[in-house]
């Protein structure tokens, strides 16, 4: 008998926390809205922020509230996806842009050097931190692979010190260039295939010294556009992918063959 009173002490507590539990879960619940719930079930929750919004579920609401955001701005998605969102929302279904990221360095170990001897933490945003990183072109890939960690489609990897991207499975979603920090990938059109494999910022003549195939400034790739689509910035070209038509002049007058032309992607 002497266990009643706290047996029932403790089931009493019990009880009442059940119903100020579900007194709380119904007054407090938020209200779902079924729109967004379908909408998220149709996005593939990359959560890559390549839509412009924090992740998918964000896009869903936005999309749930207005009916005059685009459906296509889910890139590994693709049309697919837009489609689907499209007929859900009843409105008219615009084809999604396919991208794919770009690397623009080249400094593969034949082509370059490191100059320190690294054994501090190994990925690239702490390389960076110590004394501006590894390589001699302070610009380069670091080659630790931070950008293929966050990965989620297989689709870049480190081959001799750089990073490469596989553009058949790329979909375009950012992750890898939202952790580089060097800046050196890019997300373009997946139909541009003309790329300036090199990101110096140092003068010509140092950049020849230190990497045997980085841009060294010296504006043939400028002078042959006809379509004023690339132009050096900072000691480098920087190509304007608005304008490029993917002619490859740019490529065949270029001294030192930085600048790479791809194959057209496959379709899918």
């Amino acid at each position: 008998m002497q266990f009643v009173l706290p047996v029932g002490i403790v089931v009493g507590i019990g009880l009442l926390s059940g119903v100020m539990l579900t007194v709380a879960a119904k007054f407090m619940a938020v209200e779902v809205d079924e729109t967004a719930a379908n909408i998220s079930e149709i996005l593939p929750g990359a959560n890559c922020g390549a839509c412009g919004y924090a992740g998918c579920e964000d896009y869903a609401n936005a999309l749930a509230a207005d009916h005059s955001v685009p459906t296509n701005l889910c890139t590994p998605g693709g049309d697919k996806v837009a489609m689907a969102i499209s007929e859900l929302l009843g409105v008219e279904f615009e084809g999604a842009q396919a991208k794919v990221a770009i690397v623009k360095c080249s400094g593969s170990r034949e082509k370059t050097s490191y100059c320190m001897d690294y054994q501090g933490y190994q990925n690239c945003a702490a390389n960076k931190l110590f004394y501006r990183g590894r390589s001699t072109c302070e610009m380069a890939c670091l080659g630790f692979g931070d950008c293929v960690k966050v990965c989620d489609y297989g689709a870049i990897y480190i081959e001799n010190g750089i990073a490469v991207v596989n553009r058949e499975k790329c979909v375009g979603c950012g992750a890898c260039a939202k952790v580089c920090p060097n800046k050196l990938i890019e997300i373009v059109p997946d139909n541009m295939r003309v790329v300036v494999g090199c990101s110096s910022i140092d003068k010509g003549s140092v950049t020849k010294n230190i990497c045997s195939i980085g841009c060294i400034a010296c504006k043939l790739c400028e002078k042959s556009c006809k379509f004023d689509a690339i132009h050096v910035i900072d000691n480098h070209a920087v190509i304007d992918y608005t304008k490029c038509t993917n002619c490859t002049l740019c490529a065949k007058v270029c001294p030192t063959k930085v600048i790479h032309v791809y194959p057209k992607k496959k379709a899918k």
